[in-house]
């Protein structure tokens, strides 16, 4: 019986020094599995046009040889880099961090490196320079963290010619928009705490310009607006632990604050810490409701309840959403990728004291 290329047999007059000398290469493949070098390539880039017994056949050498395409032999293939660009900005929080965390891991499972820049400004020049670098490295598409709405405007500039995924900042009709669901997430958060019985509830702000920011507070105030209770004026933080605690310290000094509504919860921890300095028990006096839940959350005294927001599936979201631009989808462009988020609730929210 004769041995099929596909079967491992070694072609007549071809030596075996590949299989243990030398490093294989796609031509040996090809001359292994009995095919072209072309058909190789399609293999290598899952082209639907490849018959199953060819592909297998094609497999099968590959495993043979101990074959690694290398990554330069699948861009001269494809025409792609298989790089795709990631720009982020404030990194280190939980939010941003978590989010990167799933980017990389889903694009490793879909067999692409991430470049990755982490800006510590966000100012327009910046953006663009960040931009023209992932472009000059060859990226075959961008994702960009954008929080900021001047982050959104200078994306808005650049005028990338590779496909653009863009989280939490809408740019145009054509950009992809992938963001969690701030609206619906404070207005649970606030109709949780009046539903508990308190006259209104305050609200410690993110930073102005930040669209979860923004929104978060938007949604509060039309909540608290639809209820028909009292709107109090607003705190502004800068997301850290220690704005948190300093505005706190304010709301804690004043005896008719009941309720609060933090707008993430490394803030929420400050308030915490400055609601206890001042004897103000939690929740017997006063209420408190974060956002994000950060894994430190169910582990504070007490555990915080929380907004929930997905950060693995914003990330992942939002990488399928560019692998699909690259591959040439043709389903049209969607405003914008929603991810939903829960509240959780734990024992840092209660009834209003009588």
């Amino acid at each position: 019986m004769t041995r099929s290329a596909a079967d491992g047999a070694v072609p007549k007059g071809r030596s075996r020094r590949n299989f243990a000398g030398a490093r294989p290469v796609m031509d040996d493949v090809a001359r292994l599995a009995g095919v072209s070098k072309q058909t190789v390539s399609r293999v290598l880039n899952d082209h639907p046009s490849v018959r199953p017994a060819t592909r297998e056949a094609v497999v099968e050498a590959m495993r043979t040889l101990g074959y690694r395409p290398s990554r330069s032999a699948r861009s001269l293939a494809s025409g792609r880099t298989r790089m795709l660009g990631v720009i982020s900005f404030d990194a280190a929080r939980y939010g941003p961090a978590s989010v990167l965390t799933a980017i990389n891991t889903a694009a490793q499972e879909a067999g692409y490196l991430v470049s990755s820049i982490a800006l510590d400004t966000a100012d327009h020049d910046t953006v663009i320079e960040a931009v023209d670098r992932l472009s000059a490295e060859g990226a075959d598409g961008v994702i960009a963290i954008a929080p900021q709405l001047w982050v959104g405007r200078a994306l808005a500039d650049t005028h990338l010619d590779t496909p653009l995924v863009v989280l939490e900042n809408g740019l145009d009709s054509e950009t992809h928009l992938v963001t969690g669901d701030s609206r619906a997430g404070a207005r649970k958060a606030t109709e949780h705490l009046l539903g508990l019985g308190h006259a209104t509830v305050r609200h410690l702000a993110g930073p102005t310009g930040w669209t979860s920011a923004d929104h978060r507070m938007a949604s509060w105030r039309s909540t608290l607006e639809a209820a028909g209770v009292e709107i109090p004026e607003p705190l502004v933080g800068d997301w850290s632990a220690d704005s948190g605690y300093d505005l706190g310290r304010r709301l804690a000094a004043r005896p008719d604050v009941t309720a609060v509504f933090v707008s993430n919860d490394q803030m929420a921890v400050g308030v915490l810490h400055a609601l206890h300095e001042a004897g103000r028990p939690v929740p017997d006096e006063v209420s408190v409701v974060g956002y994000d839940d950060i894994p430190e959350a169910a582990h504070l005294l007490p555990p915080l309840t929380t907004v929930r927001t997905d950060f693995a599936e914003i990330g992942t979201r939002s990488l399928r959403l560019l692998l699909n631009r690259i591959d040439g989808s043709t389903e049209p462009p969607k405003p914008e990728s929603v991810v939903p988020v829960d509240l959780v609730v734990r024992r840092s929210s209660g009834p209003a004291p009588r």
